[in-house]
């Protein structure tokens, strides 16, 4: 039986990968990814053009079959990072899906494409398979390389064995009940841990199905949890067009309240959007934490306490620990002033591919240096405060999170997006600035109403010392907020 994917040997009817309308089962991923395992087996690395597609999951699941790295490759990405990404990587072959253009970076590189079976091919109908290849690879070799989003320099590309992808998996699966039923329905891109690793390899892992919706729409979230699904994976992002969608539409309520599991990740869900979509739908959304060095590392359970505003507590066979700015570890127990995260355990990547300096200087005696800032309250629940180098702002001798500002000013009835920055300022040494959007349907908001506000529901300290108002908020892919643009 294949360690990874025992499912794939059942040449099963029953879906796998579902992309809009075209649908692959059990047996057909293998028969086309088993030969395609065969092709690539022996590279060092294989690059592979990560689109929303089924081509990119079968080319992900041939170069695990195969033993060979897969370096996923955002379609998006700009040519100065690319051509680091292809320098730094140096993959033997480039995998993508046959309609596919490719930069010319990539076009070096000799091409093989993940043909797929004809489309409108039922995914009952099988057809012979070449056996999958045996597994006997080590553990603890490379399965994966995630390039970062390179926020303080070039893109590291985070080396991920096959140890880490299935514990993180393994223990996922323990803490949310997840199983094979489950149909997991999600829009996120695969050239990232949350969409690829989670969204993806966890159902085919399980023996469940991969529901991809293309392109992220309430009502298409919706019809997806009213048929089949049963889990959503999503962004903040995506849920707060959910929470403004239940307001204009109360009829999208019923499918995500029939949802089993309601999972929010890669960024911080801010609270008035939690509490809108838990009060439209009865159902909570479960938070986690996790990052490309170290997949998940905590999660909300469902079947536990509420905790709203936290990503929960540490993931079996995961250990995690708060340090003071000194690196001296915060006391058991609740810890009212933020610390940065520092985790250990079977969860954590390899190194940094060709940057020994760097891999050595992210850790600390075994435990990996995240740069997350977070408290910890009395039951062991973690509440992120944010980036050290974007979210803690020094000011007036005091140590403020950013999060806790911005899920005060989305408070407001006006406020549709915030963020909070710090800048220099002489008297205080750094002063609290707010960047807002407003509702389309809010009338006038002033500066002064929003600093009042604040000051009405925090410390008077944590007020904003500056408004701006934009038009829309700096974000990547996956939704996060780009402070590093707002400054």
């Amino acid at each position: 039986m294949n360690p990874l994917f025992p499912a794939l040997e059942s040449a099963s009817a029953k879906p796998a990968l579902r992309f809009t309308d075209r649908t692959l089962s059990y047996a057909r991923l293998a028969a086309v990814a088993a030969p395609l395992a065969r092709r690539i087996a022996g590279q060092e690395r294989v690059a592979v053009w990560a689109t929303p597609t089924p081509e990119t999951a079968v080319a992900i699941v041939a170069a695990l079959l195969a033993g060979v790295p897969a370096v996923p490759v955002n379609p998006r990405t700009g040519e100065r990072e690319l051509d680091h990404l292809v320098l730094d990587s140096s993959p033997g072959l480039v995998l993508a899906g046959p309609r596919d253009t490719l930069p010319g970076a990539l076009t070096v590189f000799p091409r093989l494409d993940a043909a797929l079976p004809p489309e409108g091919t039922g995914p009952g109908e099988q057809e012979p398979a070449e056996p999958i290849p045996p597994d006997t690879f080590d553990p603890e070799s490379p399965a994966l390389v995630i390039y970062t989003s390179g926020t303080t320099g070039p893109p590291k590309g985070v080396v991920l064995s096959r140890r880490a992808v299935t514990a993180t998996l393994d223990t996922l699966a323990e803490a949310w009940h997840w199983t094979g039923e489950d149909v997991v329905v999600h829009a996120l891109p695969l050239f990232h841990v949350h969409g690829l690793v989670l969204g993806t390899l966890g159902p085919l892992r399980l023996g469940g199905t991969v529901h991809h919706l293309g392109r992220f729409s309430p009502a298409a979230a919706a019809e997806a949890l009213g048929g089949e699904g049963t889990a959503l994976f999503a962004v903040p992002t995506m849920y707060h067009r959910l929470a403004e969608a239940l307001e204009e539409d109360p009829g999208l309520a019923r499918p995500l309240a029939g949802a089993r599991l309601l999972v929010s990740g890669s960024a911080p869900l801010p609270l008035p959007d939690l509490r809108r979509i838990e009060e439209a739908t009865g159902r909570r959304v479960i938070e986690r934490y996790g990052m490309s060095e170290t997949l998940m590392n905590t999660s909300v359970r469902p079947d536990g306490p509420p905790a709203p505003g936290t990503v929960g507590v540490p993931l079996p066979g995961v250990q995690v620990r708060l340090v003071d700015d000194a690196g001296t570890p915060l006391p058991p127990g609740e810890a009212a002033s933020p610390g940065e995260i520092q985790v250990r355990g079977p969860n954590l990547f390899t190194e940094y591919l060709n940057q020994p300096e760097a891999t050595e200087a992210a850790f600390t005696e075994g435990w990996f240096r995240t740069g997350d800032l977070a408290t910890r309250d009395a039951t062991g629940n973690y509440r992120i405060i944010g980036r050290r180098s974007t979210d803690l702002i020094k000011s007036g001798g005091h140590r403020i999170g950013a999060g806790e500002i911005e899920n005060a000013l989305l408070d407001h009835p006006g406020v549709a997006e915030a963020a909070v920055t710090g800048e220099p300022d002489p008297d205080l040494g750094e002063r609290i600035v707010a960047w807002v959007v407003l509702r389309a349907s809010a009338g006038p908001v002033t500066e002064q109403e929003l600093t009042a506000h604040i000051a009405g529901q925090l410390a008077p300290h944590k007020r904003p010392r500056t408004v701006r108002f934009r038009d829309s908020l700096p974000r990547n892919d996956l939704g996060k907020l780009l402070k590093r643009e707002l400054r």
